[in-house]
């Protein structure tokens, strides 16, 4: 059961973060033709985007080897398996929430791509949930870690190494 748990998170965060929001941003934007795109654009939004999904999974696949457990937990309920320890290295040395801003950079790259005000207007939104998101994660963290947690904020941006 906790296997089908696991991958139930990974497939929703996959289909939430990859697929459902930029497919928004796309809707609330007109549905415009993605192609053709002005070159520019095109290479400054690809960039954003892999190198977004790129810290994600590095942070996604280093939570899971060294943490063993799932980042997945949805405002305070857990949707996989957590992660037993503090996680203060690899990613997580350079932000508290590697995931979070790999997903950031990812849309931003969307937003480039698409160009409109409403895939911004989109992205907006979807920061503001996150950031409850993560001060209700946040609360937990504190909870189950305590001074440890405290030590790593004070060293640890919440999304940036700063």
């Amino acid at each position: 059961m906790k296997i089908l748990k696991e991958i139930f998170g990974y497939v929703l965060g996959g289909v939430l973060f990859v697929g459902l929001i930029p497919f928004l941003m796309w809707l609330a934007s007109g549905r415009p033709a993605v192609f053709p795109i002005d070159i520019v654009r095109l290479a400054i939004g690809a960039a954003l985007a892999v190198a977004g999904l790129a810290i994600s999974v590095w942070s996604i696949v280093y939570m899971r080897c060294k943490g063993n457990g799932n980042p997945m937990d949805a405002f305070g309920h857990e949707v996989a398996p957590r992660t037993q320890h503090l996680m203060t290295d690899g990613p997580y040395r350079l932000s508290r929430n590697p995931m979070l801003t790999g997903t950031f950079v990812y849309l931003s790259g969307i937003c480039v791509g698409l160009w409109t005000w409403q895939s911004v207007a989109v992205f907006a939104g979807f920061v503001v949930i996150m950031l409850i998101q993560v001060s209700t994660e946040e609360r937990r963290l504190r909870r189950d870690f305590g001074d440890e947690y405290e030590v790593y904020c004070r060293r640890t941006g919440r999304f940036l190494p700063f």
